[in-house]
């Protein structure tokens, strides 16, 4: 065993109750306590609120799942069934606030955007009407 997982009630205590981690207690997937330690570790601020920890854990959830959702969609657009750096690199940069976002971020094996200028498209040729008949 790695020692890591869910914590259980002690064995010398019977009908003792789990522990609960602050994530669960938040309704959170992401850790709330290491969030929390990264904060405290990184010395943004003299004090920091657990409450603060718990939010910031919220939003990279909610941003995180955000991403994820819209790469999945470029994926099977693309007839594929793993997200690759590709997908999450179309997903951020059609989407407009992640765009802003992420505007100063360059994604590895993302490629480029597929922008073709106007003025290089050939010239549509328009077919002469059918001559009417009286």
């Amino acid at each position: 065993m790695s020692g890591r997982g869910k914590k259980t009630a002690p064995p010398g205590r019977p009908g003792a109750v789990p522990k609960k981690t602050k994530s669960a207690k938040a309704g959170l997937q992401f850790p709330v306590g290491r969030v929390y330690g990264l904060l405290k570790r990184g010395s943004y601020a003299e004090r920091v609120s657990p409450a603060a920890a718990i939010y910031l854990a919220g939003v990279l959830e909610y941003l995180s799942a955000e991403i994820l959702e819209l790469a999945g969609n470029a994926a099977q657009e693309n007839k594929k069934k793993r997200i690759l750096p590709r997908h999450i690199q179309l997903a951020v940069r059609n989407d407009e606030e992640l765009n802003k976002l992420f505007s100063c971020v360059t994604i590895a094996q993302g490629g480029v955007m597929p922008n073709i200028l106007s003025q290089l498209l050939p010239k549509r040729t328009q077919k002469e009407p059918a001559p009417s008949q009286e």
